[in-house]
Parts: structure tokens; sequence; C-alpha cells
């Protein structure tokens, strides 16, 4: 009898987390941990940008940052970015992403000679 009354109660938990008939699902919330990091990560900086459902996060230009990943498909090497020269000062910064964007995981690295080319080829992304 104490089997069929622990079975019951397992049962009826399962019923009360399930989601009602109807009800909607949570939408996920795709996100990137962005990072930049000075020559042999002396120094680091990240912010977590938001996407979906709408832009958020503390990124000051995730609303920019979001269409401008919507533009290039999620692939951060297709950023248009900013058209301006840029000195040819040899102060290494490298970028990262790891998270997902539109339901696909993402993890991209790359290095910059500066802060410059980093802002000039990935435009606002990397702009925090």
């Amino acid at each position: 009898m104490r089997t069929l009354h622990l079975a019951t109660a397992a049962l009826l938990s399962l019923g009360a987390v399930a989601p009602a008939a109807g009800a909607a699902e949570p939408v996920p919330r795709d996100g990137l941990y962005l990072t930049v990091s000075g020559d042999g990560e002396t120094w680091t900086r990240g912010v977590r940008l938001e996407c979906t459902p709408a832009p958020a996060g503390h990124h000051p230009y995730a609303a920019e940052s979001c269409a401008a990943l919507a533009a290039a498909e999620g692939d951060l090497d297709a950023l248009e970015g900013q058209p301006w020269r840029c000195t040819e000062e040899q102060a290494p910064v490298t970028a990262a992403a790891h998270g997902t964007f539109a339901g696909r995981t993402i993890n991209w690295r790359r290095t910059f000679t500066n802060a410059c080319t980093l802002e000039a080829s990935t435009g606002d992304v990397f702009r925090f």
C-alpha cells in the first residue's frame, strides 16, 4: 500500500510541473558573452548581449549590435564594421564571443592589430 501512495504522489508531482494545455512555452533568451582583452591578456573587459526576444543586457549599443549580428546572420567574421582608417600602431587586442545567437552556438575569437582595427572590423558589437 505504501508503494502505491508513493507512486501516486510521484505522478501527482509530475503533473504539477507540466505546463497546462495550451500554455505558451517560455522563450529561451539567446545571449553572447563578449570580451576584449589586451596583449597577453594583461586586461580584459566583457559584457553580456542578449538579442532575443529583444535587445537587452549591459551592452551600451545592444540594439545596434543585435541588428548588426542579424544582418551578418550571426557570423562575426561577416560583420559590416565601420568605414574608418586606423593607424598601424601595434597594440594587439583579442575579441571573443561565446554563447548563442538565433539558436546557434557561437564560439568565436580573433586578434586585431589594435582597438581601432577591432572597431573598424566589428562596428558596435565590441564597442563597450
